[in-house]
């Protein structure tokens, strides 16, 4: 990761869009999804830490916790950005049984909604790691498009790149 770039920490719940010279991390993600948003054209960035599958209750003050909804408000800020929707590709990071609970749905409900979600859309999803049981940390630089990922304690490895056009 270059320390010259500003980092921007996507927490649970939360969406960041950049571009430039920024990374957006989201770090120690359990269950939860980071959805790592890329458009290589405008070289815009987006993610979001979704925390719950399908849609958030009327009355939420935290809607983009739910995974409907944080994916939508990532694609309108990416699109406000300047961003084309059919330029959009993303990755998947999380949806890890880090507590080890043997009747643990989240995950795979988590998993289900988001990838649903992407596929009706017609957005891609070009690289994942999803599952396990460690926890996951996930960083997309905006100048390159550069997705990487740790898992547990290990060294960041890199999951995704665009395409050189």
């Amino acid at each position: 990761m270059d320390k010259q770039k500003e980092i921007i920490d996507v927490s649970t719940g939360e969406v960041s869009v950049c571009s430039g010279g920024c990374i957006l991390r989201a770090i120690a993600i359990g269950s939860c999804i980071a959805v790592a948003a890329y458009d290589s054209k405008a070289k815009i960035a987006g993610m979001v830490h979704i925390m719950l599958p399908d849609t958030a209750p009327q009355k939420s003050s935290e809607k983009t916790k739910y995974a409907i909804n944080g994916i939508e408000q990532v694609l309108n800020r990416m699109i406000e950005s300047g961003s084309c929707i059919d330029n959009v590709e993303v990755c998947l990071i999380g949806a890890g049984n880090v507590l080890q609970k043997e009747d643990d749905t989240i995950c795979e409900n988590n998993i289900r909604s988001v990838t649903k979600i992407l596929k009706d859309r017609s957005i891609p999803v070009r690289a994942s790691v999803l599952g396990g049981y460690k926890r996951k940390s996930a960083f997309l630089d905006a100048k390159t498009g550069h997705i990487t990922y740790t898992e547990g304690d290990d060294l960041e490895k890199p999951l995704w790149q665009p395409l050189e056009k």
